[in-house]
């Protein structure tokens, strides 16, 4: 039997091309030089990419795809790579452009009007209608998300300076000073710290250092108070410091002060209060754990906070309260509302897009840096060092209708006193709003409220004496949260409110999951309409509920059912029995 033999050339004697330029765009010198500059003597790291970018954003108010190609070239990491981190947080303002020269100018100045709940219940929509043709087409005017500055709607951003109770007048003032003059560093804490010291601070820390308190007496202690996370999980904490302790060394912590969540605030209050009674329960947590480094997690709006913050880490490194301190670092958020996700604010800090992780293994296990990782929100901590000087017990005795512990409310919506109270956990919002808040606005009787921000649910006037705490809201399907209130009144319809906040989870949701990412957009065009699709939108949220790999999606149908629920005449249904047929 005979064959065709095709021979067929060795390898090694094929002649191999050169290409005559690398594949891929090429970087422009200039902007490799510009980039270059901007890092100075920073070290090359791959997990500070979102620090780079906010380098060159800060610089040149946008991230031309010309620096992202430099950027990419300086740290060696794929261009598709940073362009698709960059390109997922809000912040960045990408234009695409070959060249620094062929780079569109950025717009001379961007007015963001927060259009959360709350603002648009002060009448945030208004503003961002009048404000373009008040500012003229110099100034670029933009809807944004939460703010985290509820208690003074409606608020507009002036590049970072935030104007608080905003009104055009107040928008048009503020645009025509010099950046260099805006107080955007101005803010003082009104605690220092050496207010702070003499009233006992960093006495428990020092205590603990030296031996005379130990680890496990102080977790009996967060035990015995009955301390929980109060980012909204509402995690024991002793347990989890039981728990990432027992983990193989290293050890690192992650401290969540994104604070996304609309309504929420409470962080930001405390933080300008009393930065140092956060700090040393930071540096205890650290010392009872066996923490290696520290990882401080701050949202992108708290601009004039992160000024101060950084100055008070420099000085508590100059300045230690204690023989040695564990590396700590302060990240910077760029506008990702999932970003407040255990697993997603990790991969934010590592330079990643914020998308959370699937589980398990859990964060105590393999986080930051797949090392187990102690998490915690900021108020958690800033409890920590009253609870070790005052006893478990003291914490525990302060609630009310059976339930431990103070509670930060943020409070903001149709009432007198919008702001942080801090109340006894289980206060109910009757009594928050009669006791605390000095009673609803003139005008206005109650209708309804959110118990814990946009994702908690809404509840009618009818539930105003359910108590606010962990576990006694989610038998009316809802959940507080992070104790974020938004109270609305008879003004007010429920659908309208439903509608903000299912906008807001379509913006914010980070697309890894089709159930989230479908999900919330098909939610926004059923409620959009005049008559809901109760069915359709029944379906869609137990698809969500169901299928979703975060908080977010499992959570943003909490808004609709309520709706249905407790708000059926809205709906054109007489009762909730028949809307849920």
């Amino acid at each position: 039997m005979s064959s065709t033999v095709i021979p067929i050339k060795s390898v090694e004697t094929q002649v191999q091309r050169k290409r005559a330029f690398p594949k891929g765009r090429q970087a422009d010198p200039l902007a490799v030089q510009q980039v270059q500059s901007l890092l100075g003597e920073r070290p090359l790291r791959r997990d500070h990419l979102i620090e780079y970018f906010h380098l060159i954003q800060d610089r040149y108010r946008q991230l031309s795809t010309a620096h992202l190609a430099a950027l990419s070239q300086i740290l060696r990491v794929s261009q598709s790579e940073v362009f698709e981190v960059a390109s997922f947080y809000h912040h960045f303002d990408i234009v695409r452009a070959d060249s620094v020269a062929d780079t569109p100018d950025a717009p001379a100045l961007t007015v963001r009007v927060c259009d959360g709940i709350a603002c648009e219940l002060a009448g945030a929509q208004d503003l961002l209608k009048r404000l373009p043709d008040i500012l003229g087409t110099e100034v670029r005017v933009i809807p944004a998300p939460c703010v985290g500055r509820c208690n003074a709607a409606p608020v507009a951003v002036v590049h970072q300076t935030p104007v608080e109770l905003a009104d055009a007048a107040k928008v048009q003032e503020a645009c025509k000073k010099p950046e260099a003059k805006q107080p955007a560093g101005a803010f003082v804490p009104a605690v220092s710290r050496s207010a702070y010291e003499e009233q006992g601070g960093y006495s428990t820390l020092r205590r603990l250092n030296l031996g005379e308190l130990k680890g496990d007496d102080l977790i009996a202690e967060l035990e015995q108070s009955h301390l929980r996370g109060l980012g909204g999980a509402g995690f024991p904490a002793g347990k989890k410091w039981r728990i990432v302790r027992d983990q193989l060394a290293p050890r690192l912590m992650a401290i969540n002060i994104d604070e996304g969540e609309p309504g929420t605030f409470k962080d930001r209050h405390w933080l300008e209060h009393n930065p140092h009674q956060f700090l040393e329960g930071m540096l205890i947590a650290a010392q009872v754990v066996g923490i290696d480094a520290i990882y401080v997690y701050l949202r992108d709006e708290y601009h004039a906070l992160r000024a101060k913050l950084e100055a008070l880490l420099d000085d508590l490194r100059a300045n230690p309260p204690v023989a040695t301190l564990p590396l700590i670092e302060l990240r910077r958020g760029a506008g990702a509302y999932i970003c407040g996700e255990e697993s997603a604010m990790i991969e934010s800090i590592e330079g990643q897009r914020g998308m959370p992780r699937l589980r398990p293994p859990y964060v105590a296990q393999v986080g930051l840096f797949g090392r187990p990782t102690l998490e915690h929100n900021f108020e958690t901590l800033y409890w920590v060092p009253e609870i070790l000087r005052k006893g478990g017990q003291w914490f525990a005795s302060h609630g009310r209708h059976g339930r431990k512990g103070l509670r930060s409310f943020s409070v903001s919506g149709r009432v007198n006193k919008p702001g942080v109270h801090l109340a006894p956990a289980g206060i109910t919002l009757a009594e928050l709003i009669d006791e605390y808040c000095g009673g609803m606005l003139p005008g206005h009787t109650l209708y309804g409220y959110l118990p814990g921000g946009a994702s908690g649910g809404i509840l009618p006037a009818s539930l105003a004496n359910v108590p606010l705490d962990f576990d006694t809201l989610q038998p009316h399907g809802c959940f507080i949260g992070s104790a974020a209130i938004v109270v609305f009144s008879q003004a007010d319809r429920a659908v309208n409110v439903a509608r903000n906040l299912m906008r807001f989870f379509r913006h914010e949701s980070c697309g890894q999951c089709t159930p989230c990412r479908e999900g919330t957009a098909k939610a926004v065009e059923l409620m959009d309409k005049p008559q809901w699709d109760l069915e359709l939108l029944g379906d869609l949220s137990t698809l969500m509920r169901d299928a979703s790999i975060c908080g977010l999606g499992q959570a943003a149908p909490n808004p609709v059912d309520c709706v249905v629920k407790y708000f059926p005449h809205e709906l054109g249904l007489a009762s909730s029995t028949e809307a849920n047929k």
